[in-house]
């Protein structure tokens, strides 16, 4: 029997959160999300598989190891990756590996179809990366036991038949249910702005000066 999950509100953040990013741990340039999280490669990714590499992430985060992952923190973490993401673009371009790129070599690169696995993705899904970052430095540092359980929770709701593990079937209804919660919470924010709008009283006309 299919079981309908009902995600709003923080649980619908927490889940995008978990869907996103639960496996960043480990982390190869070009590879999905999910296949990291799936550590031995079974198809399938367990609940330990699923919490613990996204604990691995933000434990790596924790430079000063107080438990909490901090703004400046989370930036140094982020500038790290991008270095690697430049690296490895790097070596994919040299091919001959001399520790320089002619333009034969990245002339060859672009007629492969660009630039391949790791391409800057930007568009509408940058600019909501780029919101739901400015959301969590506004909120201050995480700490990484909540956030832990929140992950815990977010790979229950997206457990479907609890049986422990979470298919590429389950991820995909859980980003469909994940997608319908933000577009009603759009459509609720320009109603909102449309009532309030509607309401606003003009300024009365001064006498004589029609």
């Amino acid at each position: 029997m299919k079981k309908t999950i009902m995600i709003s509100g923080t649980a619908a953040l927490a889940l995008a959160a978990a869907i996103g990013g639960a496996a960043m741990a480990q982390q190869t340039p070009g590879e999905r999300p999910a296949v990291r999280a799936d550590a031995n490669r079974d198809g399938q990714i367990t609940r330990a598989e699923f919490v613990d590499a996204r604990m691995q992430r933000l434990t790596a985060m924790d430079t000063d190891r107080d438990g909490t992952v901090t703004n400046a923190e989370r930036a140094a973490a982020k500038q790290s990756r991008r270095t690697e993401q430049m690296a490895s673009r790097f070596d994919r371009l040299d091919t001959d590996r001399n520790g320089s790129v002619s333009r034969a070599e990245f002339e060859e690169r672009a007629d492969r179809g660009g630039r391949g696995p790791g391409r800057d993705r930007m568009g509408r899904g940058g600019q909501r990366i780029e919101r739901m970052a400015a959301r969590r430095e506004a909120r201050g540092p995480l700490v990484i036991a909540e956030a832990e359980a929140r992950t815990a929770a977010a790979f229950a709701r997206m457990d479907a038949n609890n049986d422990g593990t979470v298919t590429l079937a389950e991820r995909r209804t859980a980003r469909q249910q994940l997608r319908q919660v933000r577009q009603e919470r759009r459509a609720e924010r320009m109603a909102r702005r449309s009532t309030t709008a509607g309401t606003q009283t003009p300024s009365p006309t001064a006498p004589g000066s029609e």
